[in-house]
């Protein structure tokens, strides 16, 4: 019978109660946004701002708690409280309801024009009491004849007395001209309109910068947390058993499916509409961070060697040019991953909305984040120290980056919802748990003594910070350019070009990927000026055959 190691179990406790929490959450933070009515190239904004700060905080909080060793568990306890007040500020967002939804910030409609002239907006209609909910304004082209106009939802506007002149769907609506009425009747009635949505209904609402506040705080408290996280675990795992850093970090993959695929139902259940209430889901979180902080205030963290000076130690490591290129490929890694995050369930809801299952879409997410978690991760987070031992960092990277591409056009290609739970089911363990292992497991074996959090700040910046800011910047702005497929199927391609320069250009200095802890030593006074790294302390992590 396996001895169980009570040393481990508060760590292991911590990233399952960790994980648990945000189970509910992280999932659905681009989906909460388009429930209030924030375009996905909006969002992409958001979400491209957001990872830089995580670049500033990571390595910066991270120095922190080297610095101050003594007080990282309550430095840690500290980051867990804000980030799930945090995220717990967005049971005081108001859901939106515009009564004429756009799932994109804008939607193309073909319209059976009047019969009768369109007539210009009258001053009383372009200034609508809550336009933001009742009205959008749209660009129409009628056979060689382009003008703008305004759509109102005339049952929300009865005050105005408009009339119905044209129907969309099962619903009724006025429409009139901004610039001039049509000079008279078209031999085709059909136009094709543009719909979008005022500057001012986005930026000037407050649930809008609420929702962009809590959120900064939040995911920012969340990665920073996560870093941390890592660090502390290979600091009470030690050099001997850096490889059973994934045997502690799966039942944080535990944790995080089992709680994502509980609120997926539960929220179905509490709401029938297709707005959902995110209650239940902020009801989970709170309930499992109180877990967490319990389980944090019993870690005994070991005494760590200290660096004579944390950033010359860590600014010597980077500069090495296999570190940079490390760097560089964790960073497209990034990329790749802070799409999927960000867009999948955006596209997901754009494939439920064209195929009729949208009553159904909770539960398929949470269903696909259980499968992801349980399924995909907890086998390949329990055996990456076997899996990188075996195969060396280089092999593991490029195996990744294949199954992105794979992932990724399988994604664009579903017909169905339903499908996306047997994509991620497959693919979410060898691409993300493996690839996310690899880069904490290389940043824990490449830190100088006493730099643990700093250089798993860095390493991480620049994965989930840089990459998720360039990743979302362009998703969001591809999404509603291209759509979700075509977005998914050009990443695809990105993502196998990624393959094939990482077989390329890694190898080339194979022998050189990490600065082994065991044999650094911290330059003295004397020598700090002028002491170069030795290439023989480059040759011992990676030097396994081609």
């Amino acid at each position: 019978m396996a001895r169980i190691n009570k040393r481990l179990l508060p760590i292991k406790a911590h990233f399952l109660f960790f994980m648990a929490a945000m189970g509910p959450i992280l999932p659905q933070l681009s989906v909460l946004g388009k429930q209030i009515g924030i375009p996905p190239d909006v969002m992409g904004y958001i979400t491209a701002v957001l990872p830089i700060l995580y670049v500033l905080a990571k390595p910066m909080i991270g120095f922190v708690a080297d610095y101050f060793s003594s007080m990282r568990k309550y430095i840690f306890m500290t980051l867990i409280v804000i980030m799930t007040l945090a995220y717990g500020g967005f049971y005081f967002l108001p859901t939106n309801t515009h009564l004429i939804p756009l799932d994109n910030g804008s939607e193309r409609w073909q319209l059976k024009m009047p019969e009768e002239q369109l007539q210009l907006c009258k001053l009383e209609t372009e200034i609508i009491p809550n336009s933001c909910q009742t009205a959008r304004p749209a660009q129409c082209e009628q056979e060689n004849y382009s003008f703008p106009a305004l759509i109102v939802a005339v049952d929300a506007s009865t005050s105005l007395n408009l009339s119905q002149n044209l129907v969309h769907g099962n619903r009724s609506y006025h429409m009139c001209s901004l610039r001039s009425p049509l000079a008279g009747n078209s031999s085709n009635n059909l136009a094709n309109c543009t719909l979008s949505q005022y500057d001012h209904c986005i930026y000037g609402s407050s649930s809008f910068w609420l929702f962009v506040v809590m959120l900064f705080i939040g995911t920012i408290g969340f990665n920073v947390t996560n870093s941390i996280s890592d660090a502390i675990c290979f600091d009470m795992l030690g050099e001997a058993e850096e490889s059973k850093y994934g045997a502690q970090r799966v039942w944080g993959t535990i944790g995080f499916g089992a709680t994502a695929l509980l609120a997926g139902i539960v929220v179905n259940l509490w709401t029938e509409d297709a707005v959902k209430s995110f209650t239940p889901a902020l009801i989970i979180m709170f309930l499992f961070s109180a877990l967490d902080l319990f389980s944090v205030s019993k870690l005994k963290l070991p005494k760590l060697g200290s660096s004579e000076s944390i950033l010359k130690d860590v600014w010597q490591l980077v500069r090495q040019p296999p570190i940079v290129v490390f760097l560089i490929f964790a960073t497209i890694a990034g990329i790749i991953d802070s799409f999927i995050i960000y867009f999948m369930f955006w596209h997901v809801e754009q494939v439920a909305d064209q195929t009729g299952h949208m009553d159904q879409i909770k539960l398929i997410e949470g269903l696909v984040v259980a499968a992801e978690c349980l399924a995909g991760e907890v086998p390949f987070f329990f055996y990456s120290g076997k899996i990188i031992k075996k195969l060396g960092y280089v092999h593991c990277m490029s195996m990744c980056f294949f199954f992105y591409a794979v992932r990724l056009a399988l994604i664009s290609w579903i017909p169905n919802p339903w499908y996306l739970v047997g994509v991620e089911l497959f693919f979410q363990g060898i691409t993300y748990a493996l690839c996310y292992t690899c880069i904490v497991a290389y940043a824990s074996a490449v830190a100088p003594p006493g730099t643990s959090a700093t250089v798993q700040g860095l390493m991480a910046g620049m994965d989930d910070g840089l990459g998720f800011s360039i990743g979302s910047l362009i998703g969001g702005i591809m999404i509603k350019r291209l759509g979700g497929r075509a977005s998914f199927r050009y990443f695809a391609i990105a993502a196998i070009l990624t393959c094939i320069a990482h077989i390329l250009v890694r190898p080339t200095s194979r022998k050189k990927q990490y600065l082994p802890r065991s044999g650094y030593q911290p330059p003295t006074e004397q020598e700090a000026q002028n002491l170069p790294i030795k290439e023989q302390e480059l040759q011992e992590l990676d030097a396994k055959p081609l």
